[in-house]
């Protein structure tokens, strides 16, 4: 279901696409098939892609970043992770509202700046961690009220594309965003252990990490898995919640009163099946309706930001590890 409202609806957000790669793709379909959004073209690099995503889309396939600049309003930027700042910076200074991929820059010195610049020129700018527009979190959010233990495994087997970073700012910053965005709490312990597999960089990593709150996290991710899994449970006073991010299945396991010790325990076991539904197209329609309704981004830069914080803590605890 569409976020747009009957006033967006006077009028549509002209859009672009910079770094039209495997993901940067989808980010332009989606746009695409959204009622309130115009994608006016796409910029990559590397040209002959960007012409070929250009004609299957129907729109312009820009020279240069320079030329987005009068002609749209927002953009999303999908190229790699290494290139995020230095265009993102360029388009925000140039007035464009911002739907960046994540994790939102290489360090957090750069994205910093990227959340000053766009605050201080009133620009949204938004960071895309796509799990908190699944369906799966969003219908059992509101059960989840103080976790006291969250365990996440997030596996994936080896694509080439996506290693100019390691697994922590690849796989894990995803599990990483949601458990902040659960918990609210600042983390005051993190320990980690990571090694290259494949690549020269980090494949796996597992992070133990612990918040003021006195919840612990224990987050696991891999690209050189032989099966794919993307599992998130929590523990939390008298609950027990299961989500499998991959099937939509969801489990929810409640103490319903006191056990007598004899007998089966009073609990309530509810299972339900989410139908998939497109969650990175609700992303990009919660960007544009924030960009033409002057709403909050629901996953801000400030967001983004305290992923990638604490995606740099794992690392130097992975690097103190290993010397």
């Amino acid at each position: 279901m569409s976020l747009m409202n009957s006033e967006s609806k006077q009028r549509r957000l002209k859009a672009a696409v910079v770094g039209v790669g495997y993901l940067g793709r989808f980010h332009a379909q989606k746009y695409k098939a959204i009622k309130n959004a115009e994608l006016v073209g796409v910029y990559d690099s590397n040209f002959e892609r960007c012409k070929e995503v250009a004609a299957e889309l129907g729109v312009k396939a820009f020279l240069s970043l320079n030329e987005l600049v009068g002609q749209v309003e927002a953009a999303t930027v999908a190229a790699t992770t290494s290139a995020h700042f230095e265009a993102s910076k360029y388009l925000l200074d140039n007035g464009i509202h911002l739907h960046i991929e994540k994790p939102i820059t290489s360090t957090s010195r750069e994205g910093q700046t990227l959340c000053e610049l766009a605050k201080k020129k009133n620009l949204k700018l938004q960071v895309g961690h796509v799990e908190r527009f699944n369906p799966a979190l969003i219908a059992v959010k509101e059960k989840l009220k103080k976790p006291l233990f969250i365990e996440c495994h997030r596996l994936a087997s080896f694509k080439p594309r996506g290693v100019d970073v390691n697994v922590v700012l690849d796989l894990m910053i995803h599990d990483l965003d949601m458990i902040l965005h659960l918990v609210q709490s600042e983390p005051t312990s993190v320990s980690a252990v990571g090694t290259p597999v494949i690549t020269k960089t980090y494949d796996i990593a597992n992070a133990r990490i612990e918040f003021a709150s006195g919840a612990v996290a224990n987050v696991t991710a891999s690209r050189v898995s032989l099966q794919a899994q993307r599992k998130f449970r929590v523990f939390q006073d008298s609950q027990y919640l299961s989500m499998d991010f991959g099937t939509g299945d969801v489990r929810l396991m409640t103490k319903t009163g006191e056990w007598s010790g004899e007998g089966q325990p009073p609990i309530d076991m509810q299972s339900w099946n989410l139908e998939k539904s497109d969650a990175l197209l609700a992303e990009t329609e919660s960007f544009v309706d924030a960009c033409l309704n002057n709403k909050p981004c629901v996953v801000s830069g400030e967001d983004g930001m305290r992923a990638l914080r604490l995606a740099e803590q794992i690392l130097g605890a992975i690097e103190n590890r290993n010397r």
